[in-house]
């Protein structure tokens, strides 16, 4: 296990530059997803940090050794990449043993570290096996396994379930998590799912625009985002953001409508209410604004409902799962006021007290 420290590091292609002067400290034995939309420079930083790209500016340190000038092969870190990159001529165990045969390992402590990593992901009668006579979650897995013979500081994972079907990739990201908690190893995870980033990790990473949004626990970010990118990329379906203008403890929507707030902001002509769907709900009586059922989803345990005001504003509210509403259906919509933020013209959040 190994502490990871960027500092202050920064990255260029040419003049366009893709990190810009990002500092962050990766705690020994944490698991960490870099979570961000395609261009966020999340795939970049974890390549900064195995070695595979330069850094221009700012020190890296690995176990607090200074590594930002180290070639890969002497970071003490294990990438798995999104394509499994695995030799299709070799069995698995010899897919596994083949770096460390390169570098002159002892025979018995390839054949013990091989032994070990099949035992641990469940590989132990796939050792024979070639990648061809595979699944892709098994060749997944082979990857994984090429990477803890290895027994780096830390493991990189670059978006390593993308290639996988929508069933193979939950039962994989729950082996994963399992694997982290069996080894309690540093493990750093790249992915644009947020739902990976959220299930899997202790702490997220959020990218935007090649620097630090945020850095939270899943809840942090979920429930106190610290910009509306953060607000609107975080939750499915998204955080609804509402036009309007605040004054007195309270926010008028485009619509009329006047929503309690107890948001300690400056007053000022305009702001965005933000809201989850899950704290707008649908209800009998006057509510807090009212409009038409445009889409109805019916999610089993939960529908959502998809409503839109009468200034042409759309909101998603969330009803029980054995809903009766049908679209077309005028509605009344209650808000949770302990659940709203406020967006100021720069971006940023302001929180319900």
């Amino acid at each position: 296990m190994a502490e990871i420290i960027l500092d202050k590091v920064s990255k260029s292609f040419g003049s366009v530059r893709v990190i810009n002067e990002v500092s962050l400290t990766i705690q020994s034995g944490e698991f960490v997803v870099f979570l961000g939309p395609s261009g966020s420079g999340k795939s970049t930083l974890l390549r900064m940090i195995a070695g595979l790209e330069t850094i221009d500016d700012g020190r890296l340190l690995i176990g607090g050794k200074e590594s930002q000038t180290l070639p890969p092969g002497q970071r003490n870190v294990a990438m798995v990449f999104q394509n499994y990159a695995l030799y299709p001529h070799m069995t698995v165990r010899d897919n596994m043993a083949f770096g460390l045969r390169n570098i002159k390992m002892a025979a018995p402590e390839v054949e013990r570290r091989v032994q070990d990593a099949a035992r641990m992901l469940e590989m132990d009668a796939l050792l024979d096996r070639r990648p061809s006579e595979l699944s892709g979650g098994q060749r997944q897995r082979v990857a994984i396994g090429r990477a803890i013979v290895k027994e780096p500081a830390a493991f990189l994972f670059d978006e390593p379930l993308s290639n996988l079907d929508a069933a193979l990739r939950v039962r994989t990201r729950v082996e994963l998590a399992e694997l982290h908690q069996r080894m309690n190893s540093t493990m750093i995870y790249v992915t644009h799912d947020q739902t990976e980033a959220m299930t899997m990790s202790d702490r997220i990473v959020i990218l935007n625009d090649c620097r630090i949004e945020q850095i939270g626990t899943p809840m942090e970010v979920y429930t106190r985002p610290a910009s509306r990118f953060v607000a609107g990329f975080i939750g499915s379906p998204s955080m609804n953001f509402l036009k309007g203008s605040y004054k007195d403890g309270a926010m008028t929507l485009l619509d009329g409508s006047r929503i309690a707030a107890r948001v300690a902001v400056p007053e000022a002509d305009t702001y965005e209410l933000g809201i989850r769907p899950e704290a707008v709900k649908v209800c009998e009586g006057e509510g807090d604004t009212k409009g038409q059922v445009k889409v109805v989803e019916h999610l089993g345990e939960r529908t959502l409902v998809h409503v839109h005001l009468s200034d042409g504003s759309a909101i998603v509210a969330q009803d029980g799962g054995r809903s009766q509403v049908q679209p077309g259906d005028e509605v009344a919509l209650r808000f949770d006021i302990s659940e709203l933020h406020l967006f100021d013209s720069s971006g940023k959040a302001w929180h319900a007290e």
